[in-house]
């Protein structure tokens, strides 16, 4: 009669990472036995390559504890220190190919924590504070170039000041810059808002903390945030960059994308503002959107 398997009884440095690799023999789940081991393995190599000190790493738990201290219901750290890193775009990345004419997609970001109200086609998502007036349309599309109708084209940006609703509690409304518009027969979609402005991620915290230590600095060039679900479509979960905004060349968390980067074109018209439901001029962007059907 055997008894459970387990790690070996004693531990050597040569063989460190497929001594603790082992003990995952028994892992039901193929695949988190597959990443864990691989896990292992780079990690182990990573500690043996740099000379890694208790007093190192000592400091990296204390880092890591800190960031998962940061968290909060409104402010989420470690997605920072994924996108700060780089990692976020790359998993991302892997999940959405490029092709087929597909929209490229980007990280969703640290600010999609609450549900956008449901609006209608043309409203405003201003709901508090100035801004350069700007009118957004588009046009969602699959890959054959045929019309997706009753998609859900889920938006969100910062305000004037760079911030997001979530980091002013109290101060607007908690709907601020948020809003889900449907697609006509023709897949269209249309609403007003103002012209994003750039801005600093967090970085009051220990990634603000990394950045500073690395001479990275904080900022996001302006974007706006689209999201594209559907019967019958892959969601896609994208930006647009704003093409006079600083940092398109350095975006502190790698989301720029060069398809992504558009023109928001000031219209001096005050018979189309008119019709917008704007002032004169305002800035308008037009986005088509194609996404995968299932």
């Amino acid at each position: 009669m055997t008894g459970p398997a387990g790690p070996p009884a004693r531990f050597e440095e040569e063989r460190s990472a497929e001594i603790v690799a082992a003990s995952f023999a028994r892992t039901a789940d193929p695949r988190l036995r597959e990443v864990l081991t691989a896990l292992v393995g780079h990690l182990h190599a990573f500690v043996k390559d740099v000379g890694l000190t208790p007093e190192e790493w000592a400091r990296g738990i204390r880092f890591l504890t800190e960031t998962g201290q940061t968290c909060d219901d409104t402010r989420q750290e470690f997605i920072l220190l994924s996108d700060v890193l780089g990692v976020s775009m790359l998993v991302d990345a892997l999940a959405h190919p490029a092709g087929d004419g597909v929209t490229e997609s980007t990280v969703e970001g640290p600010f999609h924590l609450v549900a956008s109200p449901a609006r209608e086609p043309g409203d405003s998502i201003v709901e508090a504070g100035d801004g350069e007036p700007c009118l957004v349309t588009g046009r969602v599309l699959d890959t054959a170039g045929v019309p997706v109708a009753g998609a859900a084209v889920d938006v969100w940006q910062a305000d004037a000041d760079g911030f997001y609703d979530v980091q002013r509690p109290g101060e607007v409304p908690r709907d601020n810059l948020r809003g889900v518009f449907p697609t006509d027969a023709e897949g269209r979609f249309r609403f007003r808002t103002i012209v994003p402005r750039w801005y600093p991620i967090p970085d009051d915290g220990p990634v603000g903390r990394l950045l500073a230590a690395t001479g990275r600095h904080p900022n996001r060039p302006a974007h706006l945030h689209v999201e594209v679900t559907g019967p019958g479509i892959r969601t896609l979960t994208t930006h647009v960059f704003v093409s006079d905004s600083p940092y398109l060349d350095s975006d502190a968390v790698f989301g720029v994308r060069a398809r992504l980067v558009r023109d928001f074109v000031r219209v001096d018209d005050p018979a189309r503002a008119a019709e917008a439901g704007l002032p004169s001029p305002f800035r308008w962007l037009d986005f088509p959107v194609t996404v995968r059907r299932t």
